[in-house]
């Protein structure tokens, strides 16, 4: 394992694993540009690289991230937030094609929830809470909370979540669809790591095009994810990895996979 730090996110290597911890403790981590950035940073040079298969995102065991930083964008008008697209680099995190894992424990509010719901999938602990509490300062999420949360959870729990600024515990979440495994919080990080390095075990190329299959589900109609997931099979046939993974599984033996 290698460690890099960086003031607000602490990026580790584990394998072909990164992990990448917020820390901004005194701020429950709460989410504001300088970390936004660092974040994008750090993490979009090493979506193309092939030796990188997965990330994984968490926060401490306390809280995941708490929100924005209401502190910053209180000083902002309007027009800066309007003229910079304050949250654009939140789009780029999102857009990063490397499969993602959030790893939950604690409090996963606001721009926190939003964070962890632009991951490819969630690993809450057993004292997760998630929530969007915005309308509580006058607000609506901003990061793409109620297009994500409305698209996993459905429109009655997410307007229930958005209109009441209610949290929804983990067995909640789990019933809901909004996270994948509720995890003892002593084992979340052993076992989020673990199930990033099976991911990372594959075909990378394989992996970034399931999970954009997956996500064409939920943007589109069946008939057009249908087509999707066809021609995307039909190309695999042509990568090297799949040839590796048929031929390995012919002859008994683990696949080499390339990335290629």
């Amino acid at each position: 394992m290698s460690v890099a730090t960086q003031q607000h996110v602490l990026i580790e290597r584990h394998g072909r694993v990164v992990l990448a911890r917020l820390n901004r403790p005194a701020a429950l981590n709460a989410l504001n540009a300088e970390m936004m950035n660092t974040l994008v940073d750090q993490l979009q040079p090493l979506d193309d690289d092939p030796d990188v298969g997965c990330f994984v995102i968490t926060g401490s065991e306390r809280c995941f991230a708490a929100g924005a930083d209401i502190k910053e964008l209180a000083s902002k008008s309007y027009l800066e937030l309007l003229r910079t697209d304050f949250f654009r680099g939140w789009d780029t995190f999102a857009a990063l094609r490397t499969p993602k894992l959030a790893a939950v424990a604690g409090f996963a509010l606001g721009g926190g929830c939003e964070l962890a719901l632009m991951c490819d999938t969630i690993y809450a602990a057993d004292n997760a809470s998630f929530g969007q509490p915005e309308i509580k300062l006058g607000l609506i999420p901003g990061m793409g909370g109620s297009q994500r949360l409305t698209k996993l959870i459905g429109k009655a729990k997410a307007m229930d979540m958005i209109l009441t600024g209610r949290t929804m515990d983990a067995v909640e979440a789990e019933r809901a669809g909004l996270v994948a495994r509720v995890i003892p919080a002593a084992e979340l990080l052993e076992t989020t790591l673990a199930a990033a390095a099976t991911i990372a075990s594959y075909s990378k190329t394989t992996a970034i095009i399931a999970r954009e299959a997956v996500e064409r589900a939920l943007e589109g109609g069946l008939h057009e994810g249908i087509m999707f997931e066809r021609r995307t099979y039909y190309a695999l046939w042509a990568t090297n990895d799949a040839n590796e993974g048929m031929r390995a599984f012919i002859e008994k033996r683990a696949p080499a996979f390339s990335g290629s």
